[in-house]
């Protein structure tokens, strides 16, 4: 005879649970380690905001741009001499040289795959003035279609984690631990939205973002570029995707896998969604957000629930305020 199914249990074993014991207790500890992973959401989640400031797109293969600058980023560790499993040790300007060399890798090659994307996938659309559910469709073929790209060079199986910094602890706040990948992480995270916030809202190019985010005809008649204003907001939201790529590989050990850019970029339009779409400032804010209500409910809701809560809070946003929590546009962002 079967075992008869209650609610919340399968086959007698609770499936989900409500541990406010085990909440409270990690409170602190599940705010540091949410913001260290909200801050490579945020990363990413600028790359979905810039994107569709100007075109109005989700560009849902951002995930792919993501994913080889992951790809990006190992191999640069590989090529320096770097295996999985060891622990180097390295002097702080040897550390600081390694990691710069593959930033610049990573960027480089997110922000390469980002303008190929613009120009193969949604430049022929765009002069052939097509609707805009076809440039969706194209956006997830086009993440497919790199996935494949990937898993024919890599494989199926994921090239795993190499580290070059271990984490260790700093200090303590209120009985969390923060490590140094912590503090990298976030500080960096926030000092990258700075820049990009800085170039959108104050430098030319930036006005010109801005202009054609508003109204892309006024602005071309004013003498805005429109093709190279879209070009460039590619470039930047793949240039911020390759430092999330790095910050990823740093702190996640599940290493680069072909498919690894799905789930994550998902949970990055979520919290782009969350803070705001179209909204820099929402983007980081939604990123951070999303991170530490990550952790709140896999402690609160168990560690299977913990991206479940991701989608959750993306739903409930989209039911109770789909502009977000800051509902600012790109074209109507402050100066």
């Amino acid at each position: 005879m079967h075992p008869t199914l209650t609610p919340f249990h399968t086959a007698g074993e609770q499936w989900i649970h409500f541990n406010v014991d085990a909440f409270f207790q990690q409170f602190w500890n599940n705010t540091v380690g949410g913001l260290t992973q909200g801050g490579i959401y945020a990363l990413i989640a600028l790359g979905y905001t810039l994107v569709y400031g100007v075109l109005k797109l989700i560009n849902f293969a951002h995930s792919e741009v993501f994913i080889v600058g992951t790809f990006a980023t190992w191999l640069t560790f590989y090529v320096l001499g770097f295996r999985p499993g060891t622990n180097p040790e390295l002097g702080v300007a040897e550390l600081i040289l390694y990691l710069a060399l593959a930033l610049i890798v990573a960027v480089v090659f997110s922000g390469a795959t980002a303008v190929t994307l613009e120009r193969v996938a949604y430049r022929p659309l765009r002069n052939r003035n097509a609707p805009k559910l076809v440039f969706l469709i194209t956006a997830i073929g086009a993440s497919f279609a790199i996935q494949q790209i990937l898993k024919l060079i890599f494989g199926l199986n994921a090239q795993r984690q190499i580290r070059l910094l271990k984490p260790e602890p700093l200090f303590e706040i209120f009985g969390a631990t923060v490590t140094n990948l912590d503090i990298i992480i976030v500080a960096a995270s926030i000092l990258l939205w700075l820049l990009a916030d800085y170039f959108v809202n104050k430098t030319k190019v930036g006005r010109g973002i801005r202009a054609v985010a508003q109204d892309p005809d006024t602005a071309t008649l004013m003498g805005v570029n429109k093709e190279r204003v879209i070009v460039v907001t590619f470039v930047v939201g793949g240039l911020l995707a390759g430092a999330a790529a790095l910050f990823y590989m740093m702190k996640i050990p599940q290493g680069a896998i072909y498919n690894g850019g799905f789930l994550l970029g998902i949970k990055a339009f979520a919290a782009a969604v969350l803070g705001g779409i179209g909204n820099l400032r929402g983007a980081l804010l939604g990123g951070l957000l999303l991170g530490v209500i990550e952790n709140y409910g896999q402690t609160l809701f168990g560690g299977e629930w913990k991206d479940v809560v991701a989608f959750v809070v993306l739903i409930l946003v989209l039911m109770l305020r789909p502009t977000g929590i800051l509902g600012e546009s790109l074209g109507k962002a402050r100066v």
